[in-house]
C-alpha cells in the first residue's frame, strides 16, 4: 500500500501545472504594461538633454534683446529635421519655445509625439535667468511663460518636472 501513496504523490498532475502556468501569465500580463511604461519614461528621460544645446542661444537672445528668437534659423541653428538623437527626429524652435519631436528608435507609444519646452521670464528683468519649464508645467511664481506649449505625450509618460 505504502509503494501505491508514494507513487500518486511522486508528481504534478495536470491541473495543478494548469494553474500555475495560469498565475505565471496572470503576473506577467500585469508586469508587462508598467515595464512599458517604463521604458517609455526613460526614452524621454534620455532625449531631454537634447534640447540644452537649444536653450543656450534662445536664453542669449532674451538676454541680449528681450526677444526670444522666431523660429531655428533666427536662433543660429540648423534646420529642425537635423537636430536629431535616438528618440528624437526633430528639434523645432518656434517663438521660443523648444518643441521635440519623437522618432527614429522611440516607443511606438510615443513616436510622432511632441514634447515641448518654454522659456520662463520675467519682463522687467532681462538678467534673471530663463527657466525652462517642460511639457503641461506651470510656470514658477512672477515669472511669464512664452511660446505654445504643443505636448500631446499622454500625462502617464511625462516625467514629474513635466506634468
Amino acid at each position: 500500500m505504502s509503494k501505491q501513496l508514494k507513487r500518486k504523490q511522486a508528481g504534478f498532475s495536470a491541473i495543478e501545472m494548469m494553474v500555475v502556468v495560469a498565475i505565471i501569465a496572470i503576473l506577467a500580463m500585469i508586469a508587462i504594461p508598467s515595464s512599458m511604461g517604463r521604458i517609455v519614461k526613460e526614452q524621454i528621460n534620455a532625449a531631454l538633454p537634447l534640447a540644452d544645446i537649444v536653450k543656450e542661444p534662445i536664453a542669449a537672445a532674451w538676454k541680449l534683446t528681450k526677444m526670444l528668437p522666431a523660429d531655428n534659423k533666427e536662433a543660429g541653428l540648423p534646420d529642425a529635421d537635423k537636430i536629431v538623437s535616438n528618440f528624437i527626429s526633430s528639434v523645432e524652435v518656434k517663438n521660443g519655445a523648444i518643441h521635440m519631436t519623437f522618432g527614429n528608435k522611440a516607443h511606438p507609444k510615443i513616436k510622432g509625439k511632441v514634447l515641448s519646452l518654454q522659456p520662463a521670464v520675467i519682463e522687467e528683468s532681462q538678467i534673471v535667468p530663463v527657466t525652462w519649464v517642460c511639457g503641461n508645467a506651470k510656470a514658477p511664481d512672477k515669472m511669464i511663460l512664452k511660446g505654445e506649449n504643443r505636448t500631446n505625450v499622454d500625462a502617464e509618460f511625462l516625467p514629474m518636472m513635466c506634468r
